[in-house]
């Protein structure tokens, strides 16, 4: 009997089960973003986030799956999927509230601190969040793996950091700021301690 073709399928089912959360992310971003091209003409990123306009608190739901165009998906996309993977490798059981906490925290301090009459879209908060769990989980877990993925991360993206510095061309570093301090707040709630 051949069971390496057994343990194989084995293996691909646990990655596809892995990888589902972000497969559905990626689907569902694209798709939004292709919808809004071809029957909208780019006009959903108005659900976005307003600051302190209280229409402009439903963006908090809708801002992270809108983009402001095809390029500003495709950057948004690697990153969200490397980073997510790397987050679904550490603590999978709370991916889903994790990005949640992330999308939550970020878009309400967007909504109150961000400047007036602008509309906050895209991803970017979540990749920054993803990035700021990823180090804070290091601190808080500090497991031999965790510290490993933490140096991973900061070598693979640590230049993200320059976008938390104000730069203009319709950037959001508010989105990334408070997308960085949500992850690092969500560490501290799902990260598990090593035992020692």
């Amino acid at each position: 009997m051949d069971t390496s073709s057994k343990y194989s399928a084995f293996g691909r089912t646990d990655i596809i089960r892995l990888i589902q959360p972000l497969i559905i992310i990626v689907v569902l971003i694209w798709t939004v973003e292709i919808i809004d091209w071809i029957f909208f003409g780019g006009h959903l990123d108005r659900l976005g986030i307003i600051p302190r306009d209280m229409n402009g608190l439903r963006g908090i739901f809708f801002a992270p799956i809108l983009h402001g165009g095809f390029r500003h998906l495709m950057a948004n996309t690697v990153p969200l999927v490397v980073l997510g993977l790397l987050i679904l490798v550490r603590n999978r059981r709370n991916f889903w509230a994790i990005t949640l906490v992330i999308a939550l925290l970020s878009g309400l301090a967007i909504w109150f601190l961000g400047p007036s009459q602008t509309v906050h879209v895209g991803a970017s908060a979540l990749i920054f969040g993803f990035f700021g769990y990823l180090l804070a989980n290091a601190y808080y877990e500090r497991s031999a793996a965790s510290i490993a993925i933490a140096i991973l991360v900061i070598v693979l993206y640590g230049g993200i950091l320059t976008g938390l510095l104000p730069q203009g061309n319709g950037i959001s570093w508010q989105g990334h700021l408070f997308g960085l301090i949500s992850g690092i707040v969500a560490a501290r709630y799902f990260s598990r301690p090593a035992l020692v």
